[in-house]
């Protein structure tokens, strides 16, 4: 038994190319043109309709002042986290609504100006000119009308009002005429205007009345804060905002009201103190006079000008010494109720040190200034953390490390000042025995002279101690300094322009090469040979050109014949001359043309390749196989009454069935009446005989056959044949069309297959991005040389014109 060496074919060696991924992502650069100007105008548009947002900058220095507090409790935080901590807790002060509230009472609040601008009726804001003059008669800052005024001037003395009403039904505007100078009334608010000058009649102005609390929410939106650098002690504050004046007073009214805060913050525990202090005073002064009062009544009614030298003498030791107990005992209930704050204060209220006996200490100065210090940042922190936070935990811990050294600090003081008071009080026992001795007359007067001159005393030493602090409080500063005001910038920060039509412009061209990407990976259908290439080791026998122009429906014009020096009909040719080295032993050959679905070619194949075989002397005949829609008889103009099917059904003879064509050495068969069996038809014994005739007569046999990709009529004579062609569609057959072929191949151990491409016309979107590498054993010892003619369109070789379409950029440049 004779065996058939098999060839075992591979598929092609194929390689990137990146030229051609260059080509292909510019076939369609109008498409990408034309979403970069699509981009472009839609930037300019939203451009034109955006507001324009300003900023303005300031900068503000805060005070480091280290402490040796933190030594001596044994603290452990570093100077770097001391910064941010105190950087985040005065961010969040600067935010608070309290000082914005009083940042904005520093403007010009109470009647915001607007213009109608010619974008989509936008109002203008016009801070801070003020076109009219107007007055408030009658207005009440919890209870006045709050929606926008519309004022258009009628003449010199009077002008239209329209406002929208609270209670108005359907947004219904109310217009009532109005006259300078005389006040009128909206809701609850009555107003006038003065007399603005000459105005033009189309000139319109927008007013409107705001409370403090509704700049609140703009101010702090376009509040932004950082560090100038990382871990330094200077904050940079920006203020965006659509009116530039606006941002730049806004963020000076913030910075102004801060360092006043701050201040105030610092000078808090002096003035507390010296209220304190005024308290005891005017305790004292009442005692005063009514010590004075006694004394008087006393000598005029006892008629007692004035006492000895030796009660003189006892009574000023006494009252020297009832001075220090008293001011002793001050120091005793400041301390104790500096001593109650400390134990019984919550963690995110400050100690006021405002008594007298504690701020001579210094030392508990010192201790209760580091613990409203921490007190203070925890407080800043905790709008940030919670309280289980890392961060939190460590202040705690700090916190109650300088309370407990507060407290043990208070704790000594305050045993001192009992032995002091005790030792005073010894002193003073020998004194009133003395006293006691006198007189009774003489020692009731030294008794009354000696409570006015303790208290006098005592009045004193508070006025002293009440100048002193007085003193402290006019030299605390703030614990920030202002390094650099805001100022106007007229220049807008959003939208930027550039950095838009540059985002604009890239992403045009993302938009353009993306839909490009995008239609490639959707496109399910081949298009050129390297798709056919990387999907099948079958060989391609050749590709046949897309006729330029249309062409009729049943292909009545033979191109191959009727324009023999098109660039079709040469790609025609080309697969003739392939053919004719395929089965070259065979003296007639038997070539089915067959295809996966109906519409790929196939006839239109078979036609314009039997009219070119038979142009080089060869005998052909074209035999209509589709037994169920052939149109083979329309090509030729005629009749389908007898045909293929009829002579297989034993109906008539060969010679009945086979028409001459106009073209010397072509004939065919047409398909004939449909049959209701036609694979039983081709499967018959009646088939094979007709094919062994026609071998006697003619060299080339061409058999249309019906798709194989539908029905099955096709298999018997693709297996009795010398070649079988398969056409594959450009731009019709999908991608799985080209797996066929081999799998036919592979079932019926065929080693005759091979693919012709149709309808082949040149897409730069949907060409292959990879090059064929022809070389080795690619295609085994069989392989074929062909050309799709793309770019020969042009080179003076066929009657086709070159496309001439505007998008073509190299039809620019030729004459």
């Amino acid at each position: 038994m004779e065996e058939l060496n098999k060839v075992t074919h591979k598929l092609s060696n194929q390689e990137f190319d990146y030229y051609k991924i260059a080509k292909i992502l510019l076939s369609r650069w109008y498409w990408i043109a034309a979403s970069v100007l699509i981009c472009f105008l839609a930037s300019n548009v939203y451009l034109w309709y955006t507001p324009k947002v300003f900023a303005t900058s300031a900068v503000i220095k805060f005070e480091e002042k280290k402490s040796e507090i933190s030594d001596m409790v044994g603290m452990a935080t570093s100077t770097d986290r001391a910064s941010v901590s105190k950087i985040q807790s005065e961010t969040i002060i600067l935010q608070s609504t309290p000082l914005l509230l009083n940042a904005v009472k520093h403007l010009d609040y109470r009647i915001s100006f607007y213009v109608v601008g010619r974008v989509l009726n936008r109002t203008n804001e016009l801070y801070p000119a003020k076109p009219l003059d107007v007055q408030l008669i009658n207005f009440d800052t919890l209870n006045f009308f709050h929606n926008l005024i519309t004022f258009k001037p009628i003449n010199k003395t009077s002008f239209n009002i329209s406002y929208q009403g609270q209670q108005s039904l359907l947004g219904k505007d109310i217009t009532q005429v109005c006259y300078y100078n005389v006040p009128f009334t909206i809701g609850p608010t009555s107003f006038s205007i003065k007399y603005p000058g000459d105005l033009p009649k189309t000139a319109s102005f927008l007013f409107k009345l705001n409370a403090p609390e509704d700049f609140i929410g703009r101010i702090r939106n376009g509040l932004h804060m950082q560090e100038t650098a990382k871990n330094s002690n200077m904050l940079s504050l920006q203020q965006t905002d659509f009116n530039p004046r606006f941002a730049a007073d806004a963020l000076n009214a913030v910075v102004q009201e801060y360092m006043y805060y701050d201040h105030s913050q610092r000078t808090k525990s002096a003035l507390q103190m010296i209220r304190f202090i005024d308290d005891q005073l005017n305790f004292l002064a009442t005692k005063l006079n009514g010590s004075e009062s006694s004394i008087q009544e006393y000598k005029q009614n006892n008629k007692i000008i004035d006492v000895s030298s030796a009660s003189d003498r006892v009574m000023g030791h006494a009252k020297e010494l009832e001075s220090q107990i008293s001011i002793i005992k001050l120091d005793l209930l400041a301390i104790d109720q500096l001593q109650q704050d400390i134990v019984k204060g919550k963690d995110n209220v400050n100690i006021n040190l405002n008594t007298v006996g504690a701020s001579t200490n210094t030392q508990i100065g010192e201790f209760v200034t580091n613990l409203n210090s921490l007190l203070s940042l925890k407080t800043g922190l905790l709008k940030t953390y919670n309280n289980n936070s890392p961060q939190i935990q460590d202040i705690d811990r700090q916190i109650l490390q300088i309370k407990n050294t507060t407290i043990n600090s208070i704790v000594s003081s305050r045993k001192l000042i009992e032995t002091k008071l005790k030792y005073i009080q010894n002193q003073l026992v020998p004194v009133n025995q003395q006293i006691a001795q006198l007189p009774a007359a003489e020692r009731q007067m030294v008794s009354l002279k000696r409570d006015f001159e303790v208290n006098d005393k005592v009045y004193s030493f508070l006025s002293e101690k009440k100048l002193d602090q007085e003193i402290l409080t006019a030299g605390i500063l703030p614990g920030a300094t202002i390094i650099d005001l805001a100022q106007p910038n007229y220049n807008a920060v959003s939208p930027d322009d550039r950095s838009f039509h540059r985002t604009a412009i890239i992403l045009g061209i993302a938009i353009g090469l993306g839909f490009i990407i995008l239609i490639r990976v959707l496109n399910p259908y081949i298009y050129d040979k390297e798709a056919v290439e990387s999907i099948t080791t079958i060989p391609i026998i050749g590709v046949i050109r897309k006729f330029p122009e249309e062409i009729d429906e049943f292909s009545t014009q033979i191109l191959a014949i009727s324009k023999p020096k098109s660039i079709f009909a040469e790609s025609v040719r080309a697969v003739r001359t392939n053919i004719n080295f395929l089965a070259s032993e065979k003296k007639s050959k038997i070539i089915c043309v067959t295809s996966e679905v109906a519409g790929e070619g196939k006839s239109f194949v078979a036609v314009n390749l039997s009219s070119t075989l038979s142009l080089i002397d060869k005998k052909v005949i074209l035999v209509a196989a589709d037994l169920r829609r052939s149109k083979l008889h329309k090509t030729f103009y005629v009749p389908n009454d007898m045909g293929l099917s009829t002579y297989l059904a034993n109906r008539c003879s060969i010679d009945d069935i086979i028409n001459h064509s106009n073209q010397e050495g072509l004939d065919f068969i047409v398909s004939g009446p449909v049959p209701p069996n036609p694979s039983e038809l081709l499967h018959s014994a009646r088939m094979t005989e007709l094919i062994s005739d026609l071998k006697e007569r003619y060299d080339i046999i061409m058999i249309d056959t019906a798709p194989i990709g539908l029905v099955s009529d096709a298999i018997p004579l693709i297996r009795m044949s010398d070649i079988n062609l398969f056409v594959i569609r450009s731009g019709k057959s999908k991608f799985h069309a080209a797996t066929i072929p081999q799998r036919i191949a592979q079932e019926y151990h065929l080693d005759n297959t091979v693919i012709v491409l149709n309808a082949f016309a040149q897409d730069l979107l949907h060409s292959g991005y990879y090059s064929t590498k022809y070389g080795g054993d690619s295609y085994g010892p069989t392989s074929y040389y062909y050309s799709d003619y793309t770019g020969h369109e042009g080179s003076g070789y066929y009657i086709d014109n070159d496309e001439n379409k505007w998008w073509y950029i190299r039809n620019w440049f030729k004459k």
